[in-house]
């Protein structure tokens, strides 16, 4: 699957930490996308990661997919069929649960400015977050694999960091 089939508005899944932000940044440069972070959406800037009110965050998410051309990345599955309407393709990264949590902590630790990390946040490792790469992403990688199969866009799933890589290089992407 390339980007091309991929088409304008791209929908990208996957656990916590999977490199959503990371890929949709890229996209969104190689194809002159405008690049949407749900978590920017969802969370209030300058707080350590404060949720918006549900109203508020919806309004901004379905404000944000009437674009013609976007990459958009995260989960926050109760506005998914919305997005799913708009979109034109989808990708599911599914990397194993250590990369997950390798990818948290080093982000915590090492990378100041993260590809979509809150505005005036600042992230820390979290036992919270721990827990939930751990334990509900568990559940939530079933669910997804179990949906992808119903969705009848053009899609991809991307399942370990090596076809992760792949992807990069077989549509001349850079991180």
């Amino acid at each position: 699957m390339t980007l091309d089939e991929l088409g304008t508005r791209i929908c990208i899944m996957g656990p916590s930490n999977s490199g959503k932000s990371t890929l949709a940044e890229a996209i969104g440069r190689a194809q002159s996308l405008e690049v949407i972070h749900l978590d920017r959406l969802y969370h209030l800037p300058h707080t350590n990661w404060v949720p918006r009110p549900p109203e508020e965050f919806t309004a901004l998410h379905d404000k944000a997919i009437t674009g013609d051309r976007w990459a958009i990345d995260g989960n926050y599955s109760r506005l998914l069929p919305q997005r799913l309407e708009r979109a034109t393709g989808f990708i599911l990264l599914d990397v194993p649960t250590t990369t997950s949590l390798y990818r948290y902590v080093r982000r915590c630790w090492f990378e100041r400015d993260r590809r979509g990390a809150l505005e005036g946040g600042r992230d820390s490792v979290k036992w919270d977050m721990i827990r939930h790469i751990v334990a509900t992403t568990r559940a939530n990688r079933a669910r997804y694999r179990d949906m992808i199969d119903s969705i009848s866009l053009p899609k991809i799933r991307i399942a370990t960091t090596g076809a992760l890589g792949a992807f990069y290089r077989a549509n001349g992407l850079t991180r």
